[in-house]
């Protein structure tokens, strides 16, 4: 595997370039759709913070493990969901894919390896490492990845995991999402210290990565993958982002104040992975003809998945007892 930026393939950037888009569409659709009324439920959306997934899942194969969080649209379609299975579920519908009855926080599609978005905070690790100790069970080389926020890297399961994955050896990834924020409350107000330093303990790795730069975070996860595939245990890895975008997408319906300084906003747009990630393309040869042929197809896709989903039907009302435990 390359472990360099300098070696990583034209095709390869494109293809990152690629996912980043669709996310990035993808969602600022969605938030067009909660803000004109179309979806009544909220949604978290993880625009400005696509190159963290992609940078991670781009190592990852259908056969290896993911889990996500509330704000977990942009891992589903980087791991390979299915967008229109996305939009359908958002919206309730039976095509979705939990037949309508996850929602927006509970994407997931075991078939590619998605355990499932989750809506309690820090929810995913401990999932994430069961499927680790499965995965190391099996012996055929596979991984689990679970991603998480500032705010959930003040769970205790963080520590629990870091300790059992660092005894057993776990082929398992702690992808921290430090976007600045827990809710509202700026990060630095709630969290001591430096999220990656908490591996150190325990005897694992911790990276601090540039969250916006897909090539940093792909190299940092290629190099935890191997070492997670090779059994040598455990990497944490603190992605420093940004979401543009508030906590959830009907916030500014019931804030009645900012949290938020618009200068510190426009700045992290300034550093926009799309954008950083667009520049080395063009460096590398590509020519801007191709990346507006990309975006196209991008936007076609979007509006085909949308279109599709809000015309099908919602699920039948027998089917309200199906896939129920008991």
């Amino acid at each position: 595997m390359n472990t360099t930026a300098d070696k990583t393939s034209r095709p390869d950037l494109l293809a990152l370039y690629r996912r980043m888009l669709l996310i990035r569409r993808m969602e600022e659709r969605l938030g067009d759709v909660v803000q004109s009324g179309e979806l009544p439920g909220p949604v978290h959306l993880c625009i400005g913070q696509e190159a963290v997934a992609v940078g991670v899942c781009a190592h990852l194969t259908d056969a290896d493990w993911i889990a996500s969080n509330h704000r977990g649209h942009g891992h589903f379609l980087a791991k390979g969901g299915t967008p229109h299975a996305m939009v359908a579920e958002i919206f309730g519908r039976d095509t979705g894919i939990c037949r309508g009855k996850g929602g927006s926080m509970h994407v997931a599609d075991f078939g590619r390896g998605i355990l499932g978005a989750n809506g309690i905070v820090g929810g995913g690790i401990g999932l994430a490492a069961g499927a680790a100790l499965s995965a190391q069970l099996d012996g055929k080389g596979r991984v689990s990845v679970v991603f998480f926020g500032d705010g959930g890297a003040n769970q205790g399961v963080v520590s629990e995991v870091l300790n059992i994955a660092a005894i057993w050896k776990l082929p398992l990834l702690l992808v921290c999402e430090n976007n600045g924020f827990s809710e509202f409350s700026p990060t630095s107000t709630v969290t001591a210290g430096e999220i990656a330093a908490r591996a150190q303990p325990f005897g694992v790795p911790g990276v601090t990565v540039d969250g916006n730069d897909v090539i940093s975070v792909w190299r940092a996860a290629g190099e935890a993958v191997t070492r997670a595939r090779n059994g040598h245990g455990p990497t944490l890895i603190e992605a420093r982002t940004y979401r543009w975008r508030g906590h959830v997408e009907t916030e500014r319906s019931f804030l009645s104040e900012k949290y938020r300084e618009d200068d510190e906003i426009a700045e992290w747009r300034g550093r926009d992975p799309i954008v950083r990630l667009e520049m080395q393309v063009l460096e590398g040869g590509t020519t801007q003809a191709e990346l507006d042929a990309i975006r196209a197809e991008i936007a076609d896709e979007v509006e085909r998945a949308y279109a599709e989903a809000m015309a099908d039907p919602p699920p039948p009302d027998q089917s309200a007892f199906q896939h129920m435990l008991a």
